[in-house]
């Protein structure tokens, strides 16, 4: 993998938005299934809501201190939200989840178009979180007790994920890294709706 500054050819879709138009479905069947369990009906909905977002950070965290994938996005481990979810878990009086292994594991061998679509989900949930975070707090919950995960950055959520869409798109990526960051973001999207089949109803 190198990294260019180079603008994207006139006509050529940005890698954000090739990812956004192959995940597009499947992300909407995690949205429904998430709003569809009532997750933020209740705190008891919404504490099987954070061991499901508790999971998939675990999942990704050792991503945010690859030393690789730090040069290339900035931040990126200041970006790392499970901290926040596992306070919030705290807050609620929550056991850890546990749940067989992370999928991706601190120091161990990463490919790196895989890693980079797992990334893309696991940032543009951020997005995301302005929804939710509004219905928290309806339950009673705030920025700093029980959803402090769901904050936006002091930036602002779309300066934050501009941030990041900028460094993704400035990837250079053979076909063969193309298209396992393509298989990255879908793994991701899978393995949440996995968990939210485990954990949701």
């Amino acid at each position: 993998m190198t990294v260019t500054t180079g603008q994207l050819h006139a006509g050529e879709q940005s890698r954000a938005k090739r990812l956004k138009a192959l995940t597009s479905s499947v992300h909407e069947g995690v949205d429904r299934s998430i709003m569809s369990t009532a997750s933020f009906a209740s705190i008891e909905g919404y504490k099987k809501f954070l061991a499901v977002q508790y999971l998939f950070h675990r999942d990704v965290a050792a991503l945010y201190v690859d030393p690789q994938l730090q040069a290339t996005f900035p931040d990126l481990e200041q970006r790392r939200r499970l901290p926040l979810v596992a306070a919030d878990l705290e807050y609620l009086g929550v056991a850890v989840p546990q749940a067989g292994s992370a999928a991706f594991v601190a120091g161990a061998p990463l490919d790196l178009g895989t890693a980079v679509g797992w990334l893309y989900v696991a940032e543009g949930s951020n997005m995301g979180a302005a929804l939710l975070r509004k219905e928290a707090h309806k339950l009673g919950l705030t920025d700093d007790r029980g959803a402090r995960h769901l904050a936006p950055a002091p930036e602002g959520p779309a300066p934050h994920w501009r941030a990041f869409v900028a460094a993704l798109d400035a990837i250079t990526f053979t076909e063969d890294e193309e298209q396992r960051a393509g298989q990255g973001a879908l793994q991701a999207f899978a393995r949440v709706q996995a968990h939210i089949d485990t954990r949701l109803d």
